[in-house]
């Protein structure tokens, strides 16, 4: 005898109704504040509203003129240094769990994060008296 065997996980058209009933409902939701926004709202269009917003404060000199590298240096290096430092909340959550074995690869991972860091120190990247 052959058996039917129903495959309950096979996804039908229908069980993403409330994903489209959401999508549909947050752009009618936006697409209705800005019209309602638009018909509804005061429309004075005087000079200073039409003119450019600048935060206020007056332009002097040229925007394009260089940086110093050390700025981006050091926002990289923050970066890069604060993504390593969310990587010890997994072994703090499960040190018990991990064992010798994952004591011995955050030792590992804290040896090359430190490595990284004398070699920034030895390369001069943080000084910023040049």
């Amino acid at each position: 005898m052959h058996s039917i065997i129903l495959d309950i996980t096979a996804n039908s058209p229908i069980d993403y109704m409330p994903i489209a009933l959401q999508i549909f409902l947050a752009v009618s939701m936006v697409a209705i504040m800005m019209g309602a926004s638009h018909l509804l709202g005061p429309k004075r269009k005087t000079k200073d509203k039409l003119a450019n917003f600048e935060s206020g404060i007056k332009a002097i000199g040229n925007a394009r003129q260089p940086m110093a590298i050390k700025y981006f240096l050091v926002a990289i290096l923050f970066v890069l240094f604060d993504v390593e430092v969310i990587f010890f909340y997994p072994y703090a959550v499960n040190f018990k769990e991990l064992g010798t074995d994952g004591f011995l690869a955050v030792v590992m991972f804290v040896a090359f994060f430190f490595t990284g860091f004398a070699y920034i120190i030895k390369k001069g990247a943080l000084n910023w008296e040049d």
